[in-house]
């Protein structure tokens, strides 16, 4: 169960080399090693795309120093599952209390109203 990363640019298919998250808090770009597990809120480059990247003005990158090494591929689907496993396990956040029903009939994102010919 070998699958090779790409870079998330698009139109680009070379191997993602660096792992790039946003501190939107510190205004900061970091390009770092690759991630062992790609994430949602981050963004897998190539070695070109990760060593041209730009931010916006009055940002930072910060780069990981030194070269980006290829990750090795691996074929061991014992612990390809186990990451998946771990994944999907994993809490990202507390879920938040039922709201309880009110007199609108609130039922999560969908809501029932009264009649409007009704009186």
């Amino acid at each position: 169960m070998s699958s090779v990363r790409k870079c998330s640019r698009t139109g680009c298919l070379e191997p993602a080399v660096a792992t790039l998250t946003y501190a939107y808090s510190d205004s900061t770009a970091v390009v770092g090693p690759l991630a062992t597990a790609s994430e949602p809120h981050s963004y897998d480059l190539c070695e070109e795309h990760a060593i041209r990247l730009t931010a916006p003005k009055g940002w930072e990158v910060v780069r990981h120093e030194g070269e980006f090494a290829a990750p090795d591929p691996s074929n061991d689907e014992l612990t390809a599952l186990a990451e998946a496993v771990r994944e999907a396990g994993r809490p990202d956040r507390p879920a938040p209390p039922p709201e309880p029903e009110g007199p609108s009939g609130r039922r999560g994102h969908l809501r029932v109203l009264p009649d409007p010919v009704k009186r």
